[in-house]
């Protein structure tokens, strides 16, 4: 039988959210982080919406030369906010790391993968052209996301070394290769060879939903690679921090991803709860309650620090 969400159309998927959303924000964020400096809802496009904005968040105090790490939320393309993920982001900045917490335009009736892209893109570009304002260092920085947002994150960072990632989306390389010293995947959808399958969680209609007008009928096998970050690894991506588990819709999707990176030779460090861990169901890593979720913030703490710590080359 189909899980219970493939047979919920995107409609009926963006209104729940809806409702739910307030909730979430409220549970993900109660006891705020002290020694966090925040700066709300900076527009990273000139004369954008109220969507294209971010927040940044530092620890207090001087500051010059952190690692820079640049979050997209997830939401299913059709909803969710920054705001969500604001004590996610927090725990990181009070380690030392300059946090860009970004909000993109979702998906409507104008607003589509590429759309998103070029949201994503413009973001990466502001980080790269104001972290030093912020204390940030842009030569080293860290991109990542929870379910959408983790796979808004993987083709970005793919696309800076894929011209035809840029073509297909409409951007230009936002930073150089060498910058981004690491990917976080929490709980994202990064094989969409697995959406495609009868009986996914989310169904074709999400797939669909995320293509041109154009492509949305007919076999979604070739249009939907553009869509799968797992198809974009090559030896010159980043090294990948990747939380999954086994109650999560996209472990496969996830297990995957990480075969491929490591067939490429790209350094991948996985943390993975089985279905003995209840509480690790579909982006555990939002609620801080979780001892699992304590893991992650500290292994990716770790991850950053790592990644981060060389210098890059000359001329690279």
């Amino acid at each position: 039988m189909r899980p219970p969400l493939a047979r919920v159309p995107v409609w009926v998927w963006r209104a729940l959210m809806g409702l739910i959303g307030p909730a979430e924000r409220r549970r993900f964020n109660v006891d705020p982080i002290a020694g966090v400096h925040h700066v709300n809802d900076v527009p990273y496009v000139h004369g954008g919406t109220s969507e294209q904005v971010l927040d940044v968040l530092a620890p207090h105090g001087p500051r010059e030369g952190l690692p820079v790490y640049v979050y997209f939320h997830g939401g299913g393309w059709t909803s969710g906010d920054k705001a969500a993920v604001r004590k996610y982001c927090a725990t990181q900045a009070s380690h030392g790391v300059l946090v860009v917490n970004v909000n993109y335009r979702t998906v409507s009736s104008e607003v589509h993968m590429a759309q998103i892209m070029q949201d994503a893109a413009a973001a990466l570009a502001w980080a790269i052209d104001h972290a030093g304002e912020h204390g940030g260092d842009p030569a080293r920085i860290v991109v990542g996301g929870d379910s959408a947002g983790g796979q808004i994150a993987a083709l970005l960072v793919a696309a800076q070394t894929r011209p035809e990632l840029r073509e297909r989306y409409g951007i230009d390389a936002a930073a150089p290769s060498a910058a981004i010293r690491g990917v976080v995947q929490h709980c994202t959808p990064g094989d969409f060879s697995t959406v495609l399958e009868r009986g996914s969680v989310l169904g074709r209609g999400f797939v669909r939903m995320l293509l041109p007008q154009a492509e949305r009928k007919g076999d979604l096998s070739a249009p939907a690679r553009f869509l799968s970050p797992i198809e974009w690894i090559d030896a010159d991506y980043p090294a990948v921090f990747l939380t999954t588990s086994e109650r999560d819709y996209f472990h496969r999707a996830s297990t995957n991803f990480v075969a491929r990176a490591r067939g490429w030779g790209v350094p991948v460090d996985v943390l993975s709860y089985g279905r003995a861990s209840r509480r690790a169901r579909h982006t555990w890593q939002q609620d801080y309650r979780h001892p699992e979720s304590q893991e992650v913030y500290r292994r990716l703490v770790a991850f950053v620090r790592r990644v981060t710590a060389v210098p890059a080359a000359v001329g690279a």
